[in-house]
C-alpha cells in the first residue's frame, strides 16, 4: 500500500482537502539520538485515530543521529539530518534521503554534506523541490535539491552566519537552530540561538537560493536564544520560542514583505517555578486556536489559547504527567492527539487535547524508544 501524503504540524498544519478520506490510522516516524541509550536509527510505529492506541515500534531505517527528520509532500521519501560533525572531508554534517516502502521501511539512497557542522533541523519546501537544513554547530543554513528518484543533489546555497551574543556560554557564536518557509515558499527563516534573531531570506524556488531580505532580521530579546519557529495557520502571525530565557514571542507576518514585527513574549513557566529549565519546541494547533511550548528540566508542555485577532497568547496551563525532557511533540492534522517525546525519559506518550480547551488530556498510552527526539506523521 502506498502512503498517501504527509501529515506533519510544525505550527502550519497541513490539513486534507474535503475530498480526501480521513484516515483511520497515521504512520509515525521517531526521530533519535544513536550516541547513547541503544537506539540504532529511525523507528516507526503507527498512530490510531480512534483509540488514540500506538502500535510498538519497529526499526524503520539504521542512521546515525537521526535527531530531526522531514517528509516529502508526495509521501514516498523521508530526509533525516545526521547529526555530526565528521561526514566527508570537511567538518560537516550529514543529511540522509530515504525511500519509504510499503510497510513504512526506509532505504538509503544517498547522503549529502550539511554544509555545516551538527545539522539539528531539516525541511521540505512546500513543493517537494528541496531540502532546508539548520546547523547548530556551524552557525549556518543550506538548501539541497531533491532529484526525481528522491535523492539529495549538493547544496545550491549555504550561508554562514556571523556575530554573536550576551551570553557567554552559549552565544559566543552562530548557532542556526531551525528553518522554516512561510504558507507561500517565498521566504525561509532562520531562528539562530547565538544571535538572538530570527534571519529571514528570500527563497528562489527556481534556483533554490537564499538571499538576505531587508531588514535582514527579527531581533527578540539579548540573552533570549530563538530556537524554533511555527507559523499560525493563518499566515497572519508566526511564534519563535526561545530556549535560553523559556520565552515565547510572537510577531505579526507581512506575507508580501517577509517581515516579522513582535506582538509580544511571554514565559513558557509557572510563576512559581525556581529550577533550571530550557524550551525546546512550538506548535500550534491545526485550529489555529491554540499553541504549544515544551520545557526540558519543567519536564511540561506549556498551554497557550491565541487571541484570532491579534496573535496574543493567554497561558491555560502545563501538562507534565510522564514527561521527562521534552525534545520535539507534534499535533496530528485532525487535532486530536499530541505524541511527546521524552528524550531522557526513552517514551513516546500520547495525550489527547480538548478541543475547546487545548488541553492536554493524558490517554495512559505510551511506548519506549531508546533517545527520541522528533515526531512525524504520515498518512496512509
Amino acid at each position: 500500500m502506498r502512503y498517501l501524503f504527509p501529515v506533519v504540524v510544525l505550527g502550519l498544519a497541513g490539513l486534507a482537502s474535503a475530498a480526501e478520506p480521513t484516515p483511520s490510522k497515521l504512520l509515525v516516524y521517531i526521530g533519535t539520538y544513536t550516541s547513547k541509550g541503544g537506539s540504532e536509527g529511525i523507528y516507526r510505529l503507527e498512530l490510531d485515530l480512534q483509540t488514540g492506541k500506538l502500535s510498538t515500534p519497529v526499526l524503520a531505517g539504521k542512521s546515525t543521529n537521526p535527531s530531526f527528520l522531514a517528509l516529502h509532500p508526495n509521501g514516498k521519501y523521508l530526509y533525516a539530518v545526521g547529526e555530526i560533525s565528521d561526514f566527508g572531508k570537511k567538518s560537516t554534517g550529514a543529511i540522509s534521503a530515504f525511500a519509504i516502502d510499503d510497510k513504512g521501511d526506509l532505504k538509503l539512497l544517498n547522503q549529502q554534506s550539511s554544509e555545516g557542522a551538527g545539522p539539528c533541523h531539516v525541511v521540505v519546501d512546500k513543493a517537494g523541490k528541496f531540502v532546508f537544513c539548520a546547523n547548530y554547530g556551524g552557525g549556518s543554513c543550506a538548501v539541497l535539491p531533491i532529484d526525481k528518484d528522491g535523492k539529495l543533489g549538493k547544496a545550491t546555497a549555504a550561508v554562514q552566519h556571523k556575530g554573536s551574543s550576551v551570553n557567554p556560554a552559549r552565544q559566543r557564536q552562530p548557532h542556526a537552530h531551525s528553518i522554516n518557509l512561510d504558507p507561500a515558499n517565498r521566504f525561509a527563516f532562520v531562528a539562530d540561538l547565538g544571535l538572538d534573531k530570527v534571519l529571514v531570506y528570500r527563497f528562489d524556488a527556481d534556483k533554490g537560493t537564499l538571499t538576505a531580505n531587508d531588514p535582514p532580521a527579527a531581533s527578540v530579546q539579548p540573552g533570549a536564544g530563538p530556537r524554533h519557529f511555527a507559523f499560525h495557520p493563518t499566515g497572519k502571525f508566526a511564534y519563535v520560542i526561545n530556549e535560553l530565557n523559556n520565552t515565547v514571542t510572537g510577531f505579526r507576518y507581512d506575507a508580501d514583505k517577509g517581515t516579522l514585527t513582535e506582538i509580544e513574549s511571554v514565559t513558557t513557566l509557572p510563576a512559581d517555578f525556581k529550577g533550571t529549565s530550557y524550551t525546546a519546541e512550538v506548535v500550534v494547533h491545526p485550529s489555529g486556536k491554540f499553541l504549544y511550548g515544551s520545557n526540558r528540566g519543567h519536564n511540561s508542555i506549556a498551554i497557550f489559547r491565541i487571541d484570532p485577532e491579534t496573535g496574543k497568547l493567554t497561558a491555560t496551563g502545563h501538562q507534565g504527567k510522564g514527561i521527562k525532557t521534552p525534545r520535539n511533540f507534534a499535533v496530528d492534522a485532525t487535532g486530536k492527539f499530541c505524541l511527546v517525546a521524552s528524550q531522557d525519559g526513552g517514551t513516546v506518550q500520547v495525550f489527547r487535547i480538548d478541543p475547546s480547551s487545548g488541553a492536554l488530556e493524558p490517554t495512559g498510552e505510551e511506548v519506549r524508544i531508546a533517545m527520541p527526539v522528533c515526531v512525524r506523521f504520515l498518512a496512509r
